[in-house]
């Protein structure tokens, strides 16, 4: 228990960390963008002022060499130079493709507009717009990328962990059914020792049956365990005739106040399963539903068949179940009985979907009308 909060009080530690140093990162990337985006306002205030002494000076008898190489160092920012009546005069850094069509250089005047605030050359009634460098749109997303890789990273690492977590269960899932079936085992044979020694006996018939019944039932639990311990052996069996034999077994051990009905195509219909643990999914599903009725009510099961799939629909006229539980209902523990385990549902969907390859899900319920499950295999 104290290593399980140790861990929990490490694993927090590390999140508060991760979390901090992203923001570190985030905020100082923020003020980078900040600096370089004033130093490039700087140096195009710095352009602006050389353009308005080239246009008021004598370029025969000046000296500009100072204010043309300003102009000329400028290779990465952008700008437009307009008049005061918005009209385009001239244009720099800007891809020849855009800067020769009209239509996509406004457009580009408008982004510029929105990017910086224009720069006003009072002197000459001109209007300096510029957009960002190559260099501050890379520092601009950057934090947009290094959240995305953090997300990346959270998503692989919570799939590991959770990967991780589902083949730990799955040992112990495994492990508890072969120790399950070794228990009972043991027992088991004694009794079937003893029932000999009950017929050498004569003790009554009927006393002796009822026991030989309660033994077979207590082999085929042994023999699920076992086999959900392990990888079952999969035959081809018809679907309709396994699931209506399950049903016919649990309708002569429950209360007459439970209408059973049972619905499926007239043929039969082949699929590699295992009549153990496809008769053990049957009763988990009819089980469940009979509790959510409290022993009366309507049970259907039907079954249908569409030429690629073949569905199992378990319905009940029960309480129901809120939408917001209809993939909890199949977690391990999950129950909203006083007494259970809450394993059923859970075990149900671990034979379905691992060893037979289907699907399981609620497909519809209403709370006070009932719940519809459904199973789907794949016909091959």
């Amino acid at each position: 228990m104290q290593f399980s909060e140790q861990t929990n009080k490490t694993r927090w530690v590390i999140i508060v960390a991760s979390f901090v140093i992203v923001s570190l990162i985030l905020w100082n990337t923020y003020d980078f963008f900040q600096v370089f985006k004033s130093e490039e306002r700087q140096k195009m205030e710095i352009l602006a002022e050389s353009l308005q002494k080239i246009n008021k000076s004598d370029l025969t008898t000046d000296d500009l060499a100072l204010e043309l190489s300003i102009i000329s160092s400028n290779k990465t920012i952008p700008f437009i130079l307009t008049d005061h009546q918005n009209v385009i005069i001239n244009n720099s850094n800007i891809e020849a493709a855009v800067s020769e069509n009209p239509t996509q250089l406004k457009y580009l005047l408008n982004r510029f507009k929105k990017e910086n605030e224009a720069i006003i050359m009072e002197d000459s009634a001109q209007y300096l717009y510029y957009g960002n460098s190559s260099l501050l749109t890379k520092l601009k997303y950057y934090p947009l990328a290094l959240v995305l890789i953090i997300v990346l990273f959270g998503i692989i690492v919570y799939n590991f962990y959770r990967s991780t977590k589902i083949g730990t269960q799955n040992k112990l899932w495994a492990g508890m059914a072969k120790e399950t079936a070794h228990q009972i085992g043991t027992p088991l044979s004694s009794l079937i020792g003893w029932v000999e020694i009950m017929k050498a006996d004569n003790v009554d018939e009927t006393t002796v049956s009822e026991i030989e019944k309660d033994i077979a039932r207590l082999q085929t639990i042994t023999d699920r365990f076992s086999k959900i311990g392990s990888e079952p052996v999969l035959e081809r069996m018809n679907i309709v005739k396994e699931t209506e034999d399950s049903l016919f077994y649990l309708k002569a051990r429950f209360s007459k106040q439970v209408n059973f009905s049972f619905s499926g195509p007239d043929y039969p219909v082949l699929m590699s399963l295992n009549p153990g643990l496809h008769s053990w999914t049957i009763e988990n599903l009819v089980k469940n539903a009979i509790d959510a009725m409290k022993g009366k009510g309507d049970l259907t099961v039907a079954i249908i068949d569409d030429n690629k799939y073949i569905r199992i629909r378990v319905s009940d006229t029960g309480k129901g179940i809120p939408k917001k539980d209809f993939s909890r209902v199949f977690e391990p523990g999950f129950t909203t009985k006083k007494r259970g385990w809450g394993l059923g549902l859970s075990l149900t969907k671990r034979i379905v979907e691992e060893y037979h390859s289907g699907n399981v899900k609620v497909l519809a319920s209403e709370i006070g009308k009932g719940t519809c499950i459904q199973m789907s295999f794949k016909i091959t």
